[in-house]
């Protein structure tokens, strides 16, 4: 490495669409969204994120973003877009977390969930991320959930859980998309400022 470039942290993350909950509180599979494949990867290439991964158990969804990304990448949309394509190129569909956690195959990784719920896991503010990444230069893997958010066991298995994103006083409103609620995790532990 020169002397004079800067570290950049290394980050994946995953769009978790099984197992979350639903609002009785049962487990679920979620549908993957084109919002979310495009949104997010862009976000996902604007700070440095090494890989993003949708996490679906069933073929027929995973069929679904692999015929999404063919269109942008080789496709017409290639030639149209250049740029999405670009941004493209950090997606991979995939089976489980544990697939994504066996693909990305980085010593060390800290498993962080992102959750507006109160678990009792152990977490980690914005900045205590940051400094984990930045200065002691540890590799993150990012889980943001849909549908209800994650289900109990799959965050009790990360090594901790990202402070949630407060709304405005005195409301402090938490129902964001969870492309909203991405680009905002990204900015906070990998944004110049």
């Amino acid at each position: 490495m020169a002397e004079n470039s800067i570290y950049v942290p290394r980050l994946a993350i995953g769009l978790v669409h099984y197992p979350v909950r639903d609002r009785q509180n049962k487990t679920v599979a979620t549908n993957i969204t084109n919002f979310d494949i495009h949104d997010i990867a862009r976000a996902a290439q604007t700070f440095g994120v090494e890989k993003y991964y949708i996490i679906h158990p069933m073929k027929e969804q995973l069929m679904f973003v692999d015929r999404v990304l063919d269109h942008w990448r080789t496709g017409q949309g290639a030639k149209y877009n250049p740029m999405r394509k670009t941004a493209l190129g950090t997606v991979k569909p995939i089976e489980s977390v544990e697939k994504a956690l066996e693909d990305w195959n980085t010593p060390e990784t800290l498993l962080i969930s992102t959750s507006a719920r109160d678990e009792g896991l152990k977490k980690y503010s914005f900045s205590e991320l940051r400094h984990e990444m930045h200065v002691e230069k540890k590799p993150v893997f990012m889980l943001f959930g849909t549908g209800n958010g994650m289900t109990t066991e799959l965050l009790r298995s990360c090594s901790g859980v990202l402070e949630s994103i407060r709304g405005a006083p005195p409301q402090d409103y938490r129902h964001l998309s969870v492309r909203s609620a991405v680009s905002i995790c990204l900015d906070r532990v990998m944004g110049p400022w």
